[in-house]
C-alpha cells in the first residue's frame, strides 16, 4: 500500500504522521493487519513492541472487553509517551461480544489524566485518540 492511499483515513484524522515512533500494545490474532500496516505506512516505520523502552510520540493499544483494567493499561502507555505523545484505542465496534463503550473509554482516560479529542471509525474497529491534559481523578 502506497503512503497516498491512506492519506485522509483514520490513521491521519486520529494524528499519525511520518517520522512518528509508535509502540502497539494489546496485539493479539483479531487485530486488522492492514490497518496496522496503515499506521507504519503513514508514519513511515514498524511499529514497536510492547517491550521496547524508548520514548514514543505515540501509543496503539487495541483493547477489548474483558482485557483486564484499561486504567492500567494506559498509565502503562504513558511511561514512555513523550510530552505531546497521544494514545489510540482501538476497540470492536458496537456489536462485536467485545465491544468497549465510549464512556468507559472516557472514564479510564480521565482518571489517568488524559482525554479524548476524537474518533474515527477504522474497518471493524473504532479509533479513539486521548491526549495528555486531562483532568486527574484520585483513585
Amino acid at each position: 500500500m502506497v503512503k497516498d492511499a491512506v492519506e485522509g483515513t483514520w490513521v491521519n484524522r486520529v494524528g499519525f504522521t511520518q517520522g512518528q515512533v509508535v509502540l502497539e500494545i494489546g496485539w493479539d490474532e483479531d487485530v486488522d493487519d492492514a490497518l496496522r500496516e496503515n499506521v507504519e505506512t503513514v508514519v513511515g516505520s514498524p511499529l514497536e513492541e510492547d517491550q521496547f523502552d524508548g520514548v514514543v510520540d505515540a501509543v496503539l493499544l487495541w483493547w477489548r472487553d474483558g482485557d483486564g483494567d484499561l486504567i492500567d493499561d494506559c498509565v502503562d502507555a504513558l511511561t514512555t509517551l513523550a510530552d505531546k505523545g497521544f494514545l489510540v484505542v482501538m476497540v470492536p465496534q458496537a456489536g462485536h461480544p467485545d465491544h468497549v463503550e465510549a464512556a468507559e473509554i472516557e472514564e479510564a482516560a480521565q482518571t489517568v489524566g488524559l482525554k479524548a479529542s476524537s474518533t474515527a471509525k477504522a474497518g471493524a474497529w473504532i479509533a479513539t485518540k486521548l491526549v495528555q491534559g486531562g483532568t486527574q481523578k484520585q483513585r
